[in-house]
């Protein structure tokens, strides 16, 4: 099997600094970019810190930016890159530097405990639940979701303003609200939080996020867009506020 040398340029520092670090690596081929790194943290570096669990592209740990885009290091083939071609690996933008290619991730995990969780109607008379295929349909996509986070790593409304974090839950949670608001059996009603503290009024709808999604859902279409419809509706729609209003009359 044929092999060949990169030159991988990895960071390595923590919160107080640090700098990209050339490895001399060699590679051969069906090798991803975990591989190598892997190489180099066996062979020249066993102190590099780096995330990762399945190395199948479903468990969303070995997020990275890889020649500045947003990619799981696991599903990225080496073969993508031209020979002789420079290959950097740095952590994800967003979140606190813990140290070399690994990130404070947390900001996601407390966002998500505000969501309401799933509040099922009762049941029909004869003890069961029922749904139409189309209403199974519509959400699937929303459960694919492997929490690689780098949705929320490309989100510029937080990406760039540190300040947004506390009143931005980000496209990671508005696929998890889409799914919830969208389940025909669920009787929560999470407008008023999508409006009010999870700030989806600050998202104009780029798809940056869709785009480095690496099980391709249709975030910004899907969940995003139908989600700042339910809230237009709710809030902003003349007939819902006269049928508010008259409700207390």
């Amino acid at each position: 099997m044929a092999t060949r040398l990169v030159t991988m340029r990895v960071w390595r520092g923590d919160h107080a600094g640090g700098a990209f670090r050339a490895y001399r690596v060699p590679t051969e081929e069906g090798m991803v970019v975990l591989d190598v790194i892997h190489t180099i943290q066996r062979t020249q570096a066993n102190d590099l810190a780096v995330r990762w669990n399945c190395k199948a592209g479903k468990c969303g740990s070995c997020s990275a930016e890889i020649n500045g885009k947003p990619r799981l290091m696991c599903m990225t083939r080496m073969n993508l890159f031209r020979p002789g071609e420079l290959i950097a690996v740095a952590p994800l933008k967003t979140f606190p530097l813990i140290r070399d290619l690994v990130t404070d991730v947390s900001f996601n995990y407390e966002k998500a405990k505000t969501v309401p969780a799933f509040k099922p109607k009762p049941k029909e008379p004869d003890g069961t639940r029922r749904k139409y295929q189309e209403d199974i349909d519509r959400g699937q996509e929303f459960h694919t979701c492997i929490e690689c986070f780098l949705c929320q790593n490309v989100c510029h409304v937080i990406r760039d303003h540190e300040d947004n974090k506390k009143y931005f839950a980000g496209p990671r949670l508005f696929v998890r609200l889409a799914a919830l608001e969208m389940h025909p059996l669920d009787t929560n009603d999470r407008r008023e939080l999508l409006k009010e503290k999870a700030g989806l009024g600050f998202c104009n709808i780029t798809k940056c996020c869709t785009e480095v999604c690496p099980e391709h859902i249709h975030i910004t279409d899907n969940a995003i867009i139908p989600l700042k419809e339910r809230v237009v509706d709710a809030y902003y729609d003349p007939l819902a506020w006269l049928f508010r209003r008259a409700r207390f009359f």
